[in-house]
């Protein structure tokens, strides 16, 4: 008997047909491209055999540029117009780089977003991204011989917002790739680990690379691949050690640096220093600069001091998110160190001593990420079908603008990716025809203190009297963390619709301090949302109050208008009053007292209407 030829779902038709996808840690330092061969990941070299390609772009006269080592090469005797660690200004505007004056660079705003002045012109990061990526896409073709790769999994801080992500997307499609799927790089690092084969339980992923911080908890049961809460800071990483360094050693000898070419050798000198001390209990800073040569020597333990407080921040985030999921450091069974700067002892030290047991480092850090991607990229080609399930989170909270100026939370942050969160609004005022709906992002309870990430209109609503209208706002996250919101009116169908595309990303200082910020301030922003919503409540009824009034105010005799009117006035004075004077409890009083002297008049007011819909009528007609 013949036997036919078995497709599964998600397969090529020819089963001999193998997709090529890979799977690209793209860097602030490095960049990596790797697939899977022979049902193994690994990273693929350059025609020099080496895997790492440094994120760096020199242009040149001419419009040309030359991309990895050779531009690194060059940076300090070029720093104007060799770029480096750009993904640092993804998604940023000038006013967001407080790292601005130390670095060579000639930054103007571009639209939406921060560009650099160069040889070749003003260069946007998505720019600069997209020549690193493409790089890494040709590596790979000729690793594989073939000008059709199928796809890739690129790889992003976990607290990267929608506008980063958005960003790294749009430089993919630049360099020519198919982005299968942004995937957060402590997930890729844990698959990479092999996490998914034979363990079970909680584990901690702290990921701390050249320009970024992610700390991610994993959960791993039967298969399921969650990650349960992340956190971190878009603003730190081994640059700022750099950056420490840097500083430390002007202030030690009483310099100062001004020219591009001074703050690059500073900023190369101080690398090569903090790099040596993971191998070496001491080292020396050497830096030729314009005034003279720099040379200091530096021990572990100095370095460590100096840069206490960067360590510390990160440990600030282990605990908020250990925090935010409900568990203790006892609770995590293993933590992964991901990122080249976990190479640092003092680093290891301090997530050692934290969480009580020695970290997993049995691969390389810096190759880690691109390995998981590797793996996620082959099976969404469908080259392995039977792959884990992965379950992402969202890292911050994203909702709508209410009455008020308040917040009203539609996906809390650390909720499972992909999402589709839906809630019923409805309209303030009657005859309203229209609705603006306004997308924020952040933990506060002000839309001021938000991030705002898209206004859209939803409009067609029939008039109809305050409260009628039944309005539900949709947002869909989906498994890369971009998010679309829609609307729309449940009697008529109206409805629109938006996929947020922000021009701009959260600042250093939003990102970093959002939760924090909402913590600190959780019990004062409680007292002031109920202050806001005693004053909508004030505004509401008074306005319902004038419109009954208008329509049937012949109900009532001088005396009880009077009352209604000094009613109406007293709530209307208690919510003028100023912020540090107004309580949210007498204007509910208020409120309380102004319906109190309006219910005897509602129920005449039913009760005229209910004659008006009788007259005339049988009683076997109604």
């Amino acid at each position: 008997m013949a036997l036919l030829q078995i497709s599964e779902p998600g397969q090529s038709p020819d089963p001999h047909q193998r997709r090529i996808a890979v799977g690209i840690d793209l860097g602030t330092t490095h960049s990596l491209v790797a697939a899977v061969r022979s049902g193994v990941p690994e990273c693929l070299p350059d025609d020099a055999g080496r895997v790492l390609l440094p994120s760096a772009v020199r242009y040149l006269d001419g419009g040309r540029r030359v991309i990895g080592h050779e531009a690194l090469a060059a940076q300090a005797e070029d720093p104007e117009h060799t770029l480096v660690s750009v993904k640092r200004f993804m998604g940023r505007r000038l006013a967001d780089l407080h790292e601005a004056a130390t670095l060579p660079y000639r930054f103007e705003d571009g639209p939406g977003m921060v560009a650099i002045a160069t040889r070749a012109g003003l260069k946007s990061p998505v720019e600069v991204s997209a020549e690193i990526l493409a790089t890494l896409r040709f590596r790979a073709e000729d690793s594989f011989d073939t000008d059709e790769l199928f796809g890739a999994v690129i790889t992003v801080p976990a607290y990267f917002d929608d506008a980063q992500r958005q960003a790294t997307k749009d430089a993919a499609q630049l360099a020519g790739l198919n982005v299968l799927r942004l995937i957060n790089e402590p997930t890729a690092a844990a698959i990479a680990y092999g996490l998914e084969h034979g363990s079970e339980g909680l584990y901690a992923v702290y990921d701390l690379g050249g320009g970024t911080f992610d700390i991610s908890l994993l959960r791993l049961q039967q298969g399921v691949f969650e990650v349960v809460a992340t956190g971190g800071d878009s603003a730190l990483g081994g640059d700022d050690y750099d950056q420490a360094l840097a500083a430390w050693a002007l202030a030690q000898t009483g310099r100062r640096v001004s020219t591009p070419q001074d703050k690059r050798t500073l900023l190369v000198a101080a690398r090569a220093a903090k790099e040596a001390l993971s191998s070496a209990a001491e080292a020396t800073l050497h830096a030729e600069l314009a005034d003279g040569s720099l040379r200091l020597s530096l021990d572990r333990a100095t370095f460590a001091t100096l840069s206490r407080a960067l360590t510390d921040r990160t440990l600030v985030a282990v605990k908020r998110v250990l925090r935010d999921a409900g568990v203790s450091r006892e609770d995590v069974q293993g933590v992964v160190l991901v990122g080249g700067s976990t190479r640092m002892p003092l680093v290891r030290e301090a997530v050692e001593a934290h969480f009580g047991f020695a970290p997993l480092t049995n691969l390389n850090p810096d190759e880690v990420v691109a390995l998981g991607a590797a793996l996620q990229a082959q099976q969404l080609a469908g080259n392995t079908p039977n792959g884990l399930l992965l379950l992402d989170v969202t890292p911050l909270s994203l909702g709508l603008e209410t009455m008020g100026g308040l917040v009203e939370r539609i996906v809390p942050r650390n909720s499972t990716l992909p999402i589709a969160q839906a809630q019923d609004f409805t309209t303030f005022k009657d005859g309203q025809t229209a609705l603006a709906l306004h997308v924020v992002q952040g933990e506060r309870e002000q839309v001021e203190h938000c991030r705002s990430l898209a206004r859209f209109e939803l409009r067609g609503i029939p008039p109809m009297v305050a409260g009628a209208a039944r309005i539900r706002v949709t947002f869909t996250v989906d498994a890369d963390g971009l998010l679309s919101v829609a609307a729309r009116e449940q009697l008529s169908g109206v409805e629109a619709q938006i996929s947020v595309k922000p021009s701009i990303g959260l600042s250093d200082e939003q990102i970093a301090a959002m939760l924090q910020d909402g913590f600190a301030t959780a019990e004062g922003d409680m007292r002031d949302r109920a202050l806001r919503e005693a004053r909508v409540e004030v505004e509401r009824l008074v306005l319902a109050t004038r419109a009954a009034l208008a329509a049937d105010a012949d109900l009532l005799d001088e005396d009880e208008i009077a009352r209604v009117e000094a009613a109406i006035q007293a709530a209307e004075v208690q919510a003028r009053r100023p912020d540090a004077e107004a309580d949210a409890a007498a204007i509910d009083a208020a409120v309380k007292a102004l319906a109190d002297a309006t219910e005897d008049f509602a129920a005449r007011r039913m009760n005229r209407g209910i004659r008006q819909a009788l007259a005339g009528r049988r009683v076997d007609e109604v």
